[in-house]
């Protein structure tokens, strides 16, 4: 037995320890420094969402330190916890193994015939492992959804041609085509499509082989159009690129049942449950079932416009519902890929805590086949979640029966909300005219109605517009004995490029 020999602060050098806490000081203000700078580049992008993303990465920083302080603070109480000998035998990670250095604590337990629940040891090598769970966490999900918006950003080319002379040919409204003409129906309109046998296994073969083709983009993009607004006017890649920055604020934050699976994961690596084995394997499992299923709902939207008509007028048109997501919730989606970063970007911390602190060569890496699996399928998993399933979910989560609060611009938010304090300053001058307009945010969006709307800057307007609070938003417009003269008003016909006027409002007279 050896014994513990260690130097205290009362045997230290005064400029050791000032020099220590000098540089932790400094790396301290340097790192919050960048965050800031950040942060500022994000406000002056007006990127709103990834503000809110960097903010909960700062929390979870917090929370981080918040736990290692208390680990500290209780590192001798926590060693001091006496159980039996029997008890601390089982779950072991590498079986039974003997040490030749006992701790004080470990000691007084030894005395009384049980051994310690974690010595000091292994409280502070606890304390490297949570904080490289966070870590990896926070990066592989920065890392996957660089990869998505870069695939993303290549879909400018198709928006681009949406505004061409040639899109407004190909798809004149007065044209008729049989559905299995268009590139679309040839698409997926295949002899497995109607085969339920085999219709599957094509479904997770494409998401290997053009998950995303220029026609299903095209085809989605002029369904979504169609069903929320009147016109084509729209940016419709740049609406999914802010949708999915503010889909990233959910998947960066370290919420409760994401440190619940951390305990699961971490006591499921225990020797008896040879978690090798299959551990390492239900990430990819869950992300190409996740791809399989995406690929479906592209092909159902397919097969049911195809039921309803055979022949194509102008463009072909799917319509959006969400009853072609699992439980009629595209937003499940997004919690089944968080689950799948959190487990991959676990395993992959997991394996280079252990690699840092006992070799690479450890009794948690017995055999090479370990090491070739975790950091296979671990790297796998990331690039085909960022470059692949990421970019097909952006586009079919679109397609359920709401549309997302994304749609609107920072521009139009702010300018929605000037509108709104003007209309306000109005109404109290204009009692006597009669004239009001109610707008009001819901908190789900129907395929009947638009936040595209022709408006009057003559209205009286009496609204509260909450743009923080909502997912998911509509706008609703009544008005009560509108008489007016053209030459009264003047319309607003965009905000920074949302277009206004694509949809008239529905009057309804109040009783």
């Amino acid at each position: 037995m050896a014994e513990e020999t260690t130097t205290s602060l009362q045997r230290t050098p005064t400029w050791a320890v000032a020099t220590v806490c000098f540089v932790l000081i400094t790396l301290s203000i340097l790192i919050d420094h960048l965050l800031h700078l950040l942060a500022q580049y994000f406000n002056k992008r007006k990127k709103k969402s990834l503000i809110q993303a960097l903010e909960k990465i700062k929390s979870d920083l917090m929370l981080l330190g918040f736990m290692s302080l208390l680990l500290t603070v209780s590192e001798k109480l926590i060693a001091n916890i006496c159980i039996p000998t029997s008890v601390a035998e089982t779950f072991l990670p590498c079986g039974r193994t003997d040490s030749d250095y006992f701790s004080e604590e470990e000691l007084k337990c030894q005395e009384q015939g049980k051994v310690s629940l974690l010595s000091r040891e292994a409280v502070r090598q606890l304390q490297y492992l949570i904080f490289v769970l966070a870590f990896f966490h926070s990066s592989s999900c920065v890392l996957t959804f660089g990869l998505g918006m870069a695939k993303m950003r290549s879909w400018g080319s198709w928006e681009s041609e949406t505004r061409t002379i040639e899109y407004q040919f190909t798809n004149d409204p007065r044209r008729f085509r049989l559905f299995h003409q268009t590139s679309f129906g040839k698409r997926h309109l295949k002899f497995w499509s109607e085969n339920r046998l085999l219709r599957w296994p094509a479904y997770f073969l494409r998401q290997f082989y053009e998950p995303v083709s220029r026609t299903d983009y095209l085809t989605l993009r002029h369904g979504f159009i169609m069903a929320h607004f009147a016109g084509n006017n729209f940016d419709f890649q740049k609406y999914i690129k802010r949708a999915l920055e503010k889909d990233f604020g959910v998947v960066v934050g370290m919420s409760f049942w994401i440190w619940i699976f951390s305990v699961l994961f971490i006591f499921f690596n225990a020797y008896k449950f040879h978690s090798y084995l299959w551990l390492p394997f239900i990430p990819l499992v869950m992300l190409l079932l996740v791809g399989t299923k995406l690929q479906a709902i592209i092909t159902q939207m397919c097969l049911d416009s195809h039921n309803k008509s055979h022949v194509v007028i102008g463009t072909l048109l799917v319509r959006p519902s969400d009853r072609y997501f699992w439980f009629n919730r595209p937003k499940l989606i997004l919690h089944i890929i968080h689950f799948i970063l959190v487990q991959n970007s676990f395993q992959l911390a997991f394996f280079t805590w252990t690699w840092y602190k006992f070799g690479l060569r450890s009794c948690f890496h017995r055999e090479n086949e370990d090491i070739i699996i975790k950091l296979v399928l671990g790297v796998l998993a990331h690039v085909l979640c960022g470059y692949v399933t990421l970019p097909l979910y952006a586009l079919v989560t679109q397609m359920g029966s709401s549309m997302k609060k994304a749609v609107f611009t920072e521009n139009v938010v702010q300018g929605l909300k000037n509108w709104r304090r003007r209309a306000r300053k109005k109404l109290k001058s204009s009692h006597s005219s009669g004239l009001s307009v109610d707008a009001s945010l819901d908190t789900s969006l129907s395929l009947d109605t638009s936040p595209s709307f022709t408006l009057d800057t003559s209205y009286s307007v009496d609204c509260d517009l909450q743009f923080d609070d909502t997912e998911y938003v509509a706008v609703e417009i009544d008005e009560e004995k509108v008489s007016k003269k053209p030459d009264e008003h003047q319309k607003m016909n965009s905000f920074d490029g949302f277009a206004l006027a694509n949809v008239t409002p529905k009057f309804e007279e109040k009783k």
